[in-house]
């Protein structure tokens, strides 16, 4: 089944939230070979910390009959604000709760609900279906060109900024400080 754009979204703050030096990320991890159980994004930091997490995008995505694997120290909901305020009584007290990139509900501890080896592993299989489709689309210099391409637009928004910032002293100057006004500028 196709993605929401409202999963798109939360996905995205989730890895914008999550992804930093020392925290190793991944989408959609099955757990064990052949495994029944999906975690949506999964996180490993340098601290031995598990941390699973279930994205629900609607009150039907929240009550679906897929299982809910939370098998990590720390495991949490992300989800709307909208949704959170309709399912947040059905929420245990040990499953943690961000809002998009927002922690509103903090997780407790939890014991691994399966073994180390088998998230290992598992994560790691995941991590390499990945980078080989990444790999297998013939496309290895994309993230090269788009870092390129992003740096240079960073660079003219700043000229382009600069830029305003020297025209409104310029006409500070020249006017005064309603310099709006009196040259026919409604804010």
């Amino acid at each position: 089944m196709a993605k929401t754009a409202i999963t798109k979204q939360l996905e995205d703050a989730i890895y914008k939230e999550t992804s930093k030096q020392g925290t190793f990320c991944c989408f959609e991890v099955t757990i064990g070979w052949y495994g029944d159980e999906r975690v949506d994004y999964m996180t490993y930091n340098t601290k031995g910390e598990w941390r699973c997490y279930e994205i629900k995008s609607s009150k039907s995505d929240f009550h679906s009959k897929a299982k809910k694997t939370f098998v990590g120290n720390y495991n949490y909901y992300v989800m709307t604000k909208e949704l959170y305020e309709q399912v947040k009584d059905e929420i245990p007290s040990h499953i943690g709760v961000y809002i998009g990139r927002v922690l509103i509900k903090r997780p407790k501890k939890q014991k691994l609900s399966v073994e180390e080896q088998i998230l290992k592993d598992s994560f790691i299989r995941s991590l390499y279906r990945d980078s080989k489709k990444f790999y297998d689309s013939n496309n290895k210099d994309l993230i090269v060109n788009l870092r390129s391409k992003v740096s240079r637009l960073e660079k003219q928004k700043q000229q382009e900024v600069n830029t305003y910032i020297k025209l409104t002293r310029t006409l500070r100057e020249k006017f005064g400080r309603n310099w709006q006004e009196t040259i026919g500028i409604n804010q």
